[in-house]
């Protein structure tokens, strides 16, 4: 049955064990995701790649119907679906497993699709498309956001920011993560501040810099920073963001002591990860361990100590712990 986003209540995700989620609105397919139905169906949760599933279809389904792969109540979540999917997911559903549940994520599906119409037609299954946002949507978004966390900024502020973002969501979801933790200092939100927390290469923004970091990716640290004109104001930005991507990878490593399950780890964390970050989130993960963090949340502090007490050579700075960090002299 075909559903509107707007339209998903917990009696309608009750309803069924089958869902289907297209659009090229990928930013609110996640949010749907991790806030209507992961927390339904949160119990195991295992991620798939389509081209994973169709190199060994056969032990797919196997496993499903025999339950050997999984363990109780689980969640199955396959992105990039097509109608290559649409036999493999027509078998399983016709065995009316009740303790599995399937999430497929695609991209636009055409009015001819197979899947898409299998699962419009079918009482048994949920279709739901995701259409591009418009300013109105994005507006919205902005506005619950700021005022939630009392953060004061004008109506002009907030178009500049929609602006900024390009009107995409997750672009916007980034941008307003990091007035959050700018806003942490300062609780009025100008023209400057917008201009200044949006003013990366375009390919590239903080966020992005302190994840390439952390990931020991050197040349994408440095064709950053080489593309790009810090401030003073910058960095203090900078070591912020760093402190707080420190810290929800101390409480990962934490959590991962006691799951074991990384992937269960970063999809019920809160708040929420964004499907870009995942990835990397795991190379950090890789690469510092629990004890390592800790350490480096103590330093990183004292950097930003450092920062302000001496402005004038911020840049080199911040430039150098973050390159130190990329390079992998940690200690």
């Amino acid at each position: 049955m075909i559903v509107k986003s707007f339209e998903l209540s917990k009696q309608k995700i009750n309803q069924t064990n089958f869902f289907l989620l297209y659009g090229n609105n990928k930013g609110f397919i996640e949010e749907t995701i991790n806030k209507n139905l992961k927390p339904i169906f949160s119990k195991n949760i295992y991620n798939f790649d389509e081209t994973d599933i169709l190199k060994e279809p056969e032990k797919f389904k196997e496993d499903i119907l025999n339950k050997s792969f999984f363990e109780n109540e689980k969640l199955i979540i396959i992105s990039r679906a097509t109608d290559k999917m649409f036999k493999i997911i027509d078998e399983i559903i016709e065995k009316k497993i009740s303790d599995i549940t399937i999430i497929l994520k695609s991209n636009v599906l055409e009015k001819k699709s197979k899947i898409r119409n299998f699962f419009e037609k079918n009482s048994n299954t949920i279709c739901i498309p995701f259409y591009e946002d418009n300013h109105q949507t994005l507006n919205l978004i902005a506005q619950n956001f700021f005022k939630n966390k009392q953060i004061n900024i004008s109506q002009e502020n907030i178009n500049l920011l929609i602006e900024r973002a390009k009107g995409d969501r997750l672009n916007l979801n980034n941008e307003l993560e990091k007035i959050e933790f700018f806003s942490k200092s300062k609780k009025k939100i100008e023209i400057k501040d917008i201009l200044q927390l949006t003013n990366l290469a375009e390919n590239y923004n903080i966020s992005e810099l302190v994840d390439s970091s952390l990931a020991q990716n050197k040349k994408k640290t440095l064709k950053i920073f080489n593309e790009n004109n810090f401030d003073p104001d910058e960095c203090i930005l900078i070591i912020r963001v760093y402190l707080s991507k420190l810290k929800r990878l101390l409480k990962i490593q934490s959590e991962i002591k006691n799951t074991k399950n990384i992937d269960k780890v970063i999809s019920s964390y809160k708040p929420i990860i964004f499907w870009k970050e995942k990835d990397i989130i795991k190379e950090q993960i890789k690469i510092w361990n629990y004890e390592d963090i800790k350490k480096l949340i103590v330093k990183t502090n004292k950097i930003e100590l450092l920062i302000k007490k001496r402005p004038i050579i911020s840049i080199n700075i911040i430039t150098n712990f973050i390159l130190e960090q990329a390079i992998g002299t940690n200690n």
